[in-house]
């Protein structure tokens, strides 16, 4: 029976051998695992993270962009004269340059030229006085330097629109 005995005590040796392994080998993948998770943890916060901060960019960039919108259309009286360029509303000239564009505008609807600087501040309903008429000369200047109308060299102005060529459109408002 010794050798009966023998071959199991070796057997159980074995066994206990190979479950030390075997432990050994799931305290690795345990290990492994472990850090698998982790990375695994990583990457999924750092993709939240990324779509978390491409949603407030987003709407950052939604919020500037209609606030610069808001900004472009809502003048203040004395504001400066953009150069005009195609799809550039009307709207976002002060509104002494928009009924200065809408006189001239109703001249050419009429059949009626160019006009005076004289005969558009007749056209605003204001009293026909040196300053009122250079206020309004001095503004339709501006915009045709921006190319919101058109001036000729008779110093007539006339509704029409042109990119406008000037590089430096100046400090004048």
């Amino acid at each position: 029976m010794a050798s009966v005995l023998g071959m199991l005590e070796e057997r159980e040796a074995a066994a206990r051998v190979r479950l030390e392994g075997l432990r050994e080998e799931a305290a690795r993948l345990a290990e492994v695992l472990e850090a698998a998770e982790i990375e695994l943890d990583r990457r999924v916060i750092a993709r939240e993270e990324l779509v978390e901060a491409l949603a407030v960019s987003a709407a950052e960039t939604t919020a500037m962009t209609e606030a610069e919108q808001e900004t472009a259309c809502s003048p203040v009286p004395g504001s400066t004269v953009p150069p005009w360029r195609d799809g550039l509303p009307v709207r976002v000239l002060a509104p002494d340059y928009q009924l200065i564009l809408d006189v001239l505008e109703e001249r050419r609807s009429a059949g009626r030229g160019p006009a005076k600087a004289k005969e558009i501040a007749v056209g605003l309903g204001l009293e026909t006085t040196p300053a009122k008429v250079e206020g309004v000369r001095s503004k339709a200047r501006r915009l045709a330097e921006r190319g919101w109308l058109m001036q000729e060299t008779s110093g007539m102005f006339s509704a029409g629109r042109r990119p406008a060529t000037v590089p430096d459109a100046g400090p004048s408002a």
